[in-house]
């Protein structure tokens, strides 16, 4: 599922093409643009408008009219909406129903060109579809599971959407054991057309809340956007591994003080880890979400 509604522009503008994608004739591309893959936010229906003025007062942009609709293929209810940001979007819902399984477990929805064309390339890559394409009011979704046990949202709109490109693109944050980082590698960069940017496999673990280990750090690039693969061992103090987006700003003090003035709640500070200082944080409603900024 992901928000209602959204606008309706012509869709050859945001058409892009990696040049793994188009080197890979057997999966064709199914990605649009990064600025259409949108975070899954799930809230109490109680704590949706105090989420969108924090979200909204922390990275600026702006929400699409809120509607309530039923965006699962079995009956439900929820507000949806989508907050626009410079640095990210959210698709927000705040069911007024019991959420039907297995909605609420994916991280993130990801706009393909054509929805039988992308679940085929998912399950040619490897991936298992936990719930088969179904309408929505403005379209097609599905939800798709990889190795390891990542789940994501397929969507396709009836009329396609134009959106304005991220002034930073935020990081799709996913942990991941060894046992399935290889596996994982191979079916999503086939199916995203995607590439590895870095991969470091004595990174220090402080980004992740163990200061005294290493661990691995892969980056991706892809049409969908940016994914920050995170090898963990799994001995994780909270709040790390429930983040599932990291947004780039560029004053991070700056930023947390003004999500603190709109009652959000910082986690672990900033700190300096690599390249960047890195900081946790936790919206009202619950999401927790990391942000940085890089340093020179």
């Amino acid at each position: 599922m992901r928000s209602l509604p959204f606008f309706t522009l012509p869709f050859i503008a945001v058409l892009t093409l990696s040049s793994n994608a188009l080197s890979n004739p057997a999966i064709p591309p199914v990605a649009v643009a990064p600025q259409y893959d949108t975070t899954h936010v799930y809230v109490a229906p109680d704590k949706v408008d105090v989420f969108v003025q924090a979200f909204l007062g922390t990275f600026g942009g702006k929400s699409t009219k809120q509607v309530v609709a039923t965006v699962t293929p079995t009956p439900s209810s929820t507000t949806s909406q989508l907050l626009q940001t410079p640095v990210g979007t959210v698709s927000l819902f705040g069911f007024k129903t019991p959420i039907p399984y297995p909605f609420g477990l994916e991280r993130n929805g990801y706009l393909v060109r054509d929805m039988d064309s992308a679940v085929k390339a998912a399950r040619d890559a490897g991936a298992s579809v936990v719930v088969d394409a179904f309408p929505d009011p403005i379209g097609r979704d599905a939800v798709i599971q990889w190795p390891g046990g990542l789940n994501m949202q397929l969507y396709w709109h009836t009329n396609h959407p134009n959106y304005d490109a991220f002034q930073t693109v935020p990081e799709n944050r996913t942990y991941i054991s060894p046992d399935a980082v290889e596996e994982f590698l191979k079916d999503f960069l086939s199916f995203s057309g995607g590439k590895i940017v870095a991969d470091d496999s004595h990174a220090s673990a402080a980004e992740i809340g163990q200061p005294d280990k290493t661990f691995r750090r892969i980056e991706i690039l892809s049409d969908f956007g940016r994914m920050l693969l995170l090898v963990s061992d799994g001995h994780l103090p909270y709040p790390y591994g429930y983040e599932t987006t990291g947004y780039e700003v560029q004053d991070i003090q700056q930023t947390l003080s003004k999500a603190q003035s709109l009652g959000v709640n910082v986690l672990v500070p900033a700190h300096q880890s690599g390249s960047r200082q890195t900081a946790m944080v936790q919206f009202p409603g619950g999401y927790i979400a990391e942000i940085h900024a890089v340093t020179k």
